[in-house]
């Protein structure tokens, strides 16, 4: 039997309804629909992090505004840097990626800010709390990745994770005295 080309293989890929070619990049569909799933909650997480710390960021106060406020600008834009690489791996696997207040209150393993801005220690707490949930939800997807051989997300989580880890243990670092 004579080799089958590459053109040949490629004419027999086959198609949605629409004629689309069907995504095949050698994760199946479910496991694909997992990833995605579980992104999506990463997602929100990032998304709920990154409103929580940019309302801090406005409404600190107190002798720790300057460092606080500066800090919190720093965090909040690395949290909005990450949200578009998220939801693009998403769409990568195939899935929409959610974008709304009602999605991600939804999918969120966070709590929403107070309606009054806390003390600023406390705001640090709060930080705290979510970027090791952040984390939490970020290392619970590692196994469904591993599991596909999903390296781009494997490599996504780990950027994630050490972020998430590493202003944790800068926030923590504030509250612990001398």
């Amino acid at each position: 039997m004579p080799k089958t080309s590459k053109t040949t293989k490629a004419a027999t890929t086959k198609r949605t309804a629409t004629g689309v070619p069907a995504i095949n990049i050698g994760i199946n569909d479910k496991d694909r629909a997992a990833i995605a799933s579980s992104l999506s909650r990463l997602l929100a997480d990032t998304t709920t992090l990154y409103l929580t710390t940019h309302n801090f960021h406005w409404n600190v106060t107190g002798p720790m505004f300057n460092t606080l406020h500066a800090m919190f600008m720093d965090q909040y834009t690395e949290l909005w840097n990450a949200i578009d690489p998220i939801a693009e791996r998403i769409r990568s696997l195939g899935h929409f990626a959610p974008g709304s207040y009602a999605e991600f209150g939804r999918l969120t393993s966070l709590a929403d800010a107070p309606d009054q801005p806390p003390s600023a220690l406390e705001m640090v707490r709060i930080l705290i709390e979510g970027h090791e949930s952040v984390a939490r939800t970020a290392r619970d997807i590692f196994p469904l990745a591993e599991k596909a051989s999903d390296e781009p997300t494997a490599d996504l989580l780990t950027q994630r994770l050490a972020v998430h880890e590493q202003t944790a243990w800068m926030l923590r670092s504030l509250l612990v005295e001398q």
